[in-house]
């Protein structure tokens, strides 16, 4: 596995947002599978959910969204990651209390960079700018 797309990257590519041409653009510019974890499942899920609710999307289109999401899933652009969470928070809890004081990241932003440290990539992709400075923190390389 060489990259790791949050969920702000992921959610773009999926709906149309602002992000979305760029988040398009780099996911079919990459040969490589982008991990999809619990995290994903869970943040990708209340991001449609709550496009409904503020009347952005409509329920046919959150459906639609999460049937290309299950369709990328069959066909390998996303592939499931296992993770073993215990060790997950501990490390996350260690940048938060490290890092926390100057980039001032929420705690699933911590676990998304710190999923990634764990899978080994190099590349972090994230709209997210506080996500990304603690990624650079890290030493990952970030995009966009």
């Amino acid at each position: 596995m060489n990259a790791y797309g949050d969920s702000s990257l992921l959610v773009s590519y999926y709906i149309n947002d602002a992000n979305s041409l760029t988040a398009q653009t780099l996911i079919h510019s990459t040969a490589y599978p982008w991990p999809f974890t619990g995290l994903h499942l869970l943040e990708m899920r209340s991001a449609l959910a709550l496009g409904i609710f503020r009347q952005v999307l409509t329920p046919a289109q959150a459906a639609a969204a999460w049937a290309d999401v299950e369709g990328d899933l069959r066909g390998g652009r996303l592939v499931s990651q296992p993770v073993n969470w215990p060790p997950v928070y501990r490390s996350a809890a260690n940048w938060a209390a490290l890092h926390g004081p100057k980039v001032a990241c929420r705690s699933l932003d911590v676990l998304h960079v710190t999923l990634a440290r764990k899978f080994g990539v190099k590349e972090f992709f994230t709209f997210d700018a506080r996500q990304k400075s603690l990624a650079l923190a890290l030493g990952l390389t970030v995009k966009p």
